[in-house]
């Protein structure tokens, strides 16, 4: 409890929020200095405001030489640790695990049923995106789609970034924030192929003929997961 009081106090500065949501987007390390410039505070409050979130684990600090001389920088980047506010008290991470766990102990039919559902809800994932006021669709340009995919993959949290080749036959893009991470620290094998499947899903929902391909994986020491899409149509 005191430290859910110490985090929702941090948190309660508006300006501190965003600071934390820009550093969480931001996939880098960033210094007082960029705090300072990006919004419009003096250092010392931006360092301040990098410090409370600091001391309450939302992000980390190491102090690293720039390579043109002077004083090292500090510099400061997102926590790994997970920060969970819950009134009254739920544990979701529990009821996955039993969940994935029985599903497991079917053998093959329980692991072809992981991943068949998860790719049933990234479809509907893209279906409910689809159906949002701003959409309005009739999805046809590729320019489209790929904003329909984008959308969604940002309101789930992956913190996606995106890159087309230039005649529009391939997507590349990197989830800097697995929503699954914990889960799947725990079952790399079964989590990670559900999660495929589930991106697998968005993509052919708006792509009907497309090829995904795992380029890398933060489980295996990465920054991020990675992913090359071939399209035909």
């Amino acid at each position: 409890m005191e430290q859910t009081l110490k985090i929702t106090n941090v948190l309660s500065d508006p300006t501190r929020y965003y600071i934390y949501q820009y550093i969480s987007e931001k996939h880098r390390d960033v210094t007082v200095q960029e705090i300072a410039d990006n919004f419009s505070i003096h250092p010392n409050v931006a360092r301040l405001h990098l410090s409370k979130l600091e001391d309450v684990n939302m992000i980390i600090s190491e102090t690293k030489k720039t390579g043109k001389g002077g004083r090292p920088s500090r510099l400061y980047r997102l926590s790994d640790e997970v920060i969970q506010l819950q009134f009254p008290f739920r544990d979701y991470q529990l009821l996955s695990e039993i969940a994935l766990e029985t599903l497991m102990s079917l053998g093959e039919a329980g692991k072809a049923a992981l991943y068949a559902t998860g790719k049933k809800f990234g479809q509907r994932l893209m279906d409910q995106e689809n159906q949002r006021p701003h959409s309005n669709m009739a999805i046809s340009s590729f320019d489209q789609k790929l904003n329909l995919i984008k959308n969604a993959a940002t309101l789930s949290g992956f913190h996606p970034e995106f890159e087309v080749n230039e005649d529009g036959t391939s997507v590349y893009f990197q989830i800097y924030n697995c929503p699954f991470k914990e889960i799947a620290a725990a079952h790399p094998e079964s989590v990670c192929h559900m999660h495929y499947e589930f991106l697998n899903g968005m993509f052919s929902s708006v792509f009907p003929d497309v090829e995904l391909m795992e380029k890398s994986n933060m489980l295996k020491g990465c920054d991020f997961c990675s992913y090359q899409t071939v399209l035909t149509n």
